[in-house]
């Protein structure tokens, strides 16, 4: 029995938030991986990596980054 897309999706989105973020994990690694992703991601790190080993660009410590996006948001 299949059950048409939207609504699937609005019975979805009835669910609390936790039900629906639960769902979307769910969904998300039913998809599998690909492996040409997979290799793109792995080059990319390796490339910042290097740049970063090289010292081409500086790394922000975590911290700063939050405090920033948090002072963004207010």
């Amino acid at each position: 029995m299949s059950i048409p897309l939207d609504t699937l999706e609005a019975e979805v989105l009835k669910l609390p938030a936790g039900a629906r973020s639960h769902l979307l994990d769910r969904l998300i690694a039913s998809l599998g991986t690909d492996a040409e992703i997979e290799e793109a991601w792995a080059i990319e790190a390796e490339r910042r990596d290097a740049e970063v080993d090289e010292g081409k660009v500086a790394t922000v410590p975590g911290a700063e980054v939050l405090a920033r996006l948090r002072a963004e948001l207010r």
